[in-house]
């Protein structure tokens, strides 16, 4: 049996990824600064990450899907520290559970890591500069690991949702929300388990020739 970890994997589509998962016979391990998960842990504590990725052990696949979005705002009226804060849970949490369980998927010659990007990493969104500029660097990051360690039997691939309707999205400001929305051509949010669906693909031995890349679930909004 495969084990799967899962960051932000107590709501939204860390949980839905979870269900999808376990439906399909992996172990699921759950991680979550909050709510209902197995462990509970805020991936910007490096001593804490650390001394879970020895609890836990060798894992063969691992969803990067904690974030958060950030301010609301033109970028003239954000701080620094919200800056750091995006920043610091977006992208350095993201490296950091990737240093943590990266080596073992290579010393095995097999493993699955993907990052929840975003359309906001691509198009950019207005008034959530630090969300998408956090998001453009998971992108970029994405596809400079998958490189590296492209001959390893390590995949290593993105997902770039649009809007989709879960619990982050509760503190975006409803005209952002309606603004980005209007941007998708099929005239509505994604659901968490299209996306999980997504993930669950690029989590399989059904995707063998494809790392470095980022997928698109967008209802269309996708230009390039």
């Amino acid at each position: 049996m495969r084990r799967a970890l899962i960051t932000g994997g107590a709501s939204g589509l860390g949980a839905a990824t979870a269900t999808r998962l376990r439906a399909e016979g992996y172990e699921v391990i759950t991680l979550d600064r909050r709510g209902d998960a197995d462990i509970r842990l805020d991936i910007t504590d490096q001593d804490a990450l650390a001394a879970a990725g020895t609890e836990i052990g060798v894992v063969d696949v691992l969803v990067n899907s904690a974030g958060i979005v950030g301010p609301n705002r033109a970028l003239i009226d954000t701080t620094a520290k919200e800056w750091r804060d995006v920043l610091e849970i977006n992208v350095i949490g993201t490296v950091a559970t990737m240093r943590t369980f990266l080596p073992g998927m290579i010393e095995r010659r097999w493993g699955r890591i993907v990052n929840l990007a975003s359309m906001a990493g691509k198009d950019g969104n207005p008034q959530l500069s630090a969300y998408s500029a956090s998001k453009a660097a998971v992108i970029a990051l994405t596809k400079s690991v998958g490189k590296e360690v492209a001959t390893t039997g390590v995949l290593i691939n993105a997902v770039a949702p649009a809007v989709i309707a879960t619990p982050m999205n509760d503190n975006t400001s409803a005209e952002v929300l309606e603004r980005i929305t209007g941007l998708i051509p099929m005239r509505r949010p994604g659901r968490a388990e299209e996306v999980a669906e997504l993930i669950a693909w690029l989590c399989s031995d059904r995707v063998s020739f494809s790392t470095g890349a980022v997928y698109d679930i967008s209802g269309g909004r996708a230009t390039y």
